[in-house]
């Protein structure tokens, strides 16, 4: 329930802001999709760090049960609200830049479909985590905790570079 506020909330700001300053909307959107990115990555940074001390917890303890609020909190709170609204407004920033067209754009769009699968993959998790049913090792999360990164940094070089 307070994500889907959040992200209205935010929507709605985002929406406001977009009529009242008509042309001058652009750079306070794209302020608010980075800010959205950040907080969407700085999730998907540390989610797969809690697995990884997750995993070495024992089921059922204490210690265990906190994970689960934690990754609980941290995927419906932060990550997931955050993604939609990166989603949202980079999709309009794109529309209005005429971006759909160009190449690097593509590949970037590319990656942050992969990013989107990830973050899929982490909400599997957290629902395994869960009820006690992660059959994933430490190692495992230690691993797939990079991929966030190596996607994030191929999206940042598209759009800073844009190479083609």
């Amino acid at each position: 329930m307070r994500a889907a506020v959040s992200i209205g909330l935010t929507v709605v700001a985002t929406a406001v802001a977009m009529v009242a300053l008509g042309d001058n909307a652009y750079p306070w959107v794209k302020a608010v999709h980075v800010i959205a990115i950040i907080s969407w990555m700085a999730g998907m940074l540390y989610l797969p760090r809690l697995f990884i001390y997750h995993c070495e917890a024992d089921k059922g303890s204490k210690q265990s049960e906190t994970f689960k609020v934690m990754e609980r909190r941290l995927l419906q709170v932060i990550i997931n609200p955050a993604m939609v609204v990166s989603w949202v407004l980079g999709l309009w920033l794109a529309w209005t830049a005429g971006y759909f067209n160009q190449g690097w754009f593509h590949a970037k769009l590319m990656l942050v479909l992969a990013l989107s699968g990830v973050h899929g993959y982490f909400s599997a998790a957290v629902r395994a985590f869960a009820h006690d049913r992660n059959t994933k090792s430490a190692r495992h999360w230690r691993i797939v905790n990079e991929v966030p990164t190596l996607l994030m940094i191929g999206i940042v070089v598209l759009v800073i570079v844009r190479p083609f």
